[in-house]
């Protein structure tokens, strides 16, 4: 399985931005994608994450009410990103297929990382 995240850029602070992450290859094990990012000098932080099963949502403290995971279909998910802050920005991995908990790192695939850059 190989993920490709698209979408980041660099948006003022208060603006949206959405990023895809579509899954190719082998799917047959996936139940779960998720998204973590990673600000400069800090360890990856898990940010989203979405079951396919049950169809559960869960967030990070940090982004409740401001992201949206959607799942786009058996392949990809989207996240929505709105009134953006400076402190979003990072490198935004997408991830599938979770071995543990969801909101953990611990995931047999991941994407490329895409760059989100909020300037106040």
């Amino acid at each position: 399985v190989q993920l490709q995240a698209s979408g980041g850029g660099l948006v003022q602070a208060g603006g949206s931005l959405r990023l895809s992450c579509a899954a190719s290859g082998s799917i047959l094990s996936i139940n779960a994608m998720g998204w973590f990012r990673q600000a400069p000098g800090k360890e990856r932080e898990f940010v989203a994450a979405r079951t396919w099963i049950g169809d559960s949502t869960y967030y990070a403290d940090s982004v409740k009410g401001r992201f949206t995971i959607s799942r786009d279909n058996a392949k990809s998910v989207s996240l929505q990103m709105d009134s953006l802050k400076p402190e979003d920005t990072a490198v935004y991995y997408c991830a599938a297929d979770p071995k543990g908990p969801v909101v953990s790192e611990r995931y047999n695939y991941w994407g490329q990382g895409t760059q989100v850059t909020v300037s106040s």
